[in-house]
């Protein structure tokens, strides 16, 4: 069974967090993705894109994958299907970033148990523009 952290927790870890990294992040203005990404990048977030289709987004220049970002992630938030997330969660495990976060509407219980059972901190199906609206 999935378990995320209390409001309140998010609430104090995107307080202490400054980069994110964003795996699927479109480069379409009508995408969530790129609605959800501008808005924690005008509250002050470092925003990367990570995805192998795009080349920037948010005049940002976009990697391939999260191994290819230089110096430590804070979080990685996920939008891509939950189909998907297993193998991302695998990704995430070898960079040593701090929060797994897959954005509404997306979660999966293989991907949570293996990156719980490596001590990691991880939220699902949970917006990170609305938690952090409802926590600054």
């Amino acid at each position: 069974m999935i378990e995320n952290p209390s409001r309140e927790e998010m609430g104090k870890m995107l307080k202490k967090s400054k980069r994110i990294a964003v795996v699927g992040l479109s480069d379409n203005p009508e995408r969530t993705s790129y609605m959800v990404s501008k808005a924690m990048q005008d509250s002050g977030y470092e925003i990367i894109p990570v995805n192998p289709a795009v080349s920037e987004v948010l005049g940002v220049k976009a990697v391939k994958a999260l191994k290819d970002i230089e110096g430590h992630v804070d979080i990685v938030n996920v939008f891509r299907r939950s189909e998907f997330l297993p193998e991302i969660a695998k990704e995430f495990a070898e960079i040593d970033a701090d929060i797994f976060w897959a954005q509404l509407g997306v979660e999966n219980e293989k991907a949570y148990n293996f990156l719980k059972e490596k001590g990691h901190t991880v939220i699902m199906n949970r917006c990170i523009k609305v938690e952090h609206a409802l926590t600054k």
